[in-house]
């Protein structure tokens, strides 16, 4: 099989071992990429001999680097390849899903990059996982995008130097703006791919991890939000008109005119009515869904503020990190 694997992590734990289980189970070519984990991951993967990259902590970490780095000593120790297949250390890839991956891709020379469908390992456990299970439930077919688990072909991911290493969030779906606009295709496959471990069961997290969605939205924009592409123009949009430009106008017109206009605010709850009305799964999961939709744009407005602030500033982008 002409195809490595990277891996990338920090302070995964027993999830880690069993994404490096699952992976070795397929292909000995593979990568493992360290963030500064203090939970003796590295050590993990050196004892399973595979490659190890950790990553130089006077540099800010993002996965894009991170991935980019797995990929170059990937590629050193095996430069025959033809796919690299990457992954998070919070997954694990579910058997067969590489010689579908790489048949699809023999079969299809103008696909990029392609993806199955990514499942939530314990979505019961929290509504948090919960809402991350319907997240990765995705169209099927050709697409705009692939997320971070996903297979790459390697003459255009080398020809378009990878990710790009300083972004924070939403490097996948900015590389694949890139390749499209070069006539690449992206996929989703009806296939299994992996199973994901969010681990997250406290609001507060979920809040960060919503700012991040935000930032990454609006660097979209910054990046490529002009014609023909308008990458995250339209997500952005929302979020500026539900998480402050409604607030906005209404308090303004309470000031001006009175608390009469408080009624106004129900257009939040008739929005969680329609979105979940609109549901394809349980009511309590399209119901929940719903509320954190809405709810999530002010979170995400928050993250869209952070973005203007930092470039503004002149600073640098810093990981917003929910786990």
């Amino acid at each position: 099989m002409n195809i490595g694997v990277v891996v990338i992590g920090r302070n995964e734990g027993e999830r880690l071992r069993r994404c490096l289980e699952s992976v070795r189970e397929i292909t000995d070519r593979i990568v493992y990429v360290d963030s500064g984990s203090t939970d003796g991951s590295v050590d993990m993967a050196l004892g399973m001999g595979l490659g190890v990259v950790e990553l130089d902590l006077s540099l800010p970490f993002t996965a894009a680097r991170a991935r980019n780095d797995g990929s170059k000593l990937l590629l050193e120790n095996a430069p025959d390849l033809d796919y690299i297949q990457f992954v998070d250390g919070d997954c694990e890839l579910v058997g067969g899903w590489l010689d579908t991956a790489t048949a699809f891709l023999k079969s299809n020379a103008n696909v990029a990059m392609v993806c199955g469908r990514l499942r939530e390992r314990f979505p019961e456990h929290s509504i948090y996982n919960m809402l991350c299970d319907t997240e990765w439930d995705t169209a099927i077919g050709e697409a705009k995008a692939c997320g971070g688990i996903a297979m790459a072909r390697r003459e255009p991911f080398e020809a378009e130097g990878g990710y790009r290493a300083d972004l924070i969030a939403g490097e996948e779906s900015e590389l694949c703006v890139r390749l499209r606009a070069k006539g690449w295709l992206v996929w989703r496959l009806d296939a299994e791919m992996a199973l994901h471990d969010a681990a997250i069961t406290r609001f507060g997290q979920w809040w960060k991890r919503s700012m991040r969605s935000g930032y990454a939205y609006a660097e979209g924009v910054h990046l490529h939000g002009t014609l023909p592409e308008r990458h995250r123009v339209q997500e952005s949009r929302r979020i500026w008109i539900w998480g402050l430009g409604i607030p906005v106008v209404v308090f303004s017109l309470v000031l001006w005119q009175g608390t009469w206009w408080l009624v106004m605010l129900l257009i939040y709850p008739l929005q969680v009515v329609r979105l979940a009305l609109q549901g394809r799964r349980s009511a309590k999961q399209n119901w929940t869904r719903a509320l954190f939709l809405v709810l999530g744009k002010f979170p995400e407005v928050m993250g869209q503020l952070k973005f203007l602030y930092v470039r503004q500033a002149g600073k640098s982008s810093r990981l917003i990190e929910y786990k």
